[in-house]
């Protein structure tokens, strides 16, 4: 059970995460998980590279060990990166201590202030902690690439029926979500931008002012 475009009332309980960006203009924050891993990533960048598309990759560790050169090629064209724990940790199902050295292993080849738990699931005390030294960035749209009881044209609709201007869009670039995603993409990156639409990635700065709205709001 997952929520695909995630209720403000969620997001108002959890300010100091970053859900979305507060903005009239016509821009997308592409995001995706869990890789890099070379039967998906470098087909991620193709794609986004044909629309002169920027994205936000929250990578794995572990993938980002065993495939540095994917991992340096996502640096070198322009998109930003997060950490994503180095080995996929499910925080409600890890304690403290080993939820955040796995962090720290990943932050040593991961070298990002923005940090996104894997599931969404942080515990209260693991946030309050990490809240000082990574910006939490969530989601406003859960495509369900990763789930196997929707169709290709069900995760397309999720994405282009809850998206609006500055949404934060979950994408994955793993095997498990491959075959939706190489459907989906090409197609959600042609729809916006036929709507004039340009997509960015984050970064410190804008969610650095995004904390600023939120607070002043």
């Amino acid at each position: 059970m997952y929520l695909v475009k995630t209720p403000a009332f969620i997001q108002n309980l959890f300010p100091n995460f970053t859900w979305r960006i507060p903005t009239q203009e016509k821009v997308i924050y592409l995001t995706f998980d869990d890789g890099p891993i070379p039967e998906v990533t470098p087909w991620v960048m193709e794609q986004l590279a044909a629309f002169n598309a920027k994205a936000t990759f929250f990578c794995v560790g572990d993938n980002v060990r065993k495939h540095s050169d994917i991992f340096r090629q996502l640096i070198a064209a322009g998109h930003s990166v997060g950490n994503h724990t180095f080995n996929h940790l499910n925080g409600w199902a890890t304690d403290k201590l080993s939820y955040f050295h796995n962090i720290r292993h990943c932050a040593e080849l991961v070298d990002s202030d923005l940090f996104r738990p894997p599931y969404g699931r942080l515990k209260p005390s693991q946030a309050q902690f990490l809240q000082r030294h990574y910006r939490i960035v969530m989601w406003d749209v859960l495509s369900g690439d990763f789930d196997p009881n929707i169709s290709e044209e069900q995760c397309y609709h999720n994405i282009v029926q809850k998206a609006e201007p500055g949404s934060i869009i979950v994408l994955h670039d793993s095997l498990k979500a491959e075959k939706k995603l190489r459907a989906v993409l090409p197609r959600v990156l042609k729809f916006y931008q036929e709507q004039g639409f340009r997509f960015e990635a984050l970064n410190t700065k804008r969610l650095t002012e995004t904390r600023k709205s939120f607070q002043t709001a």
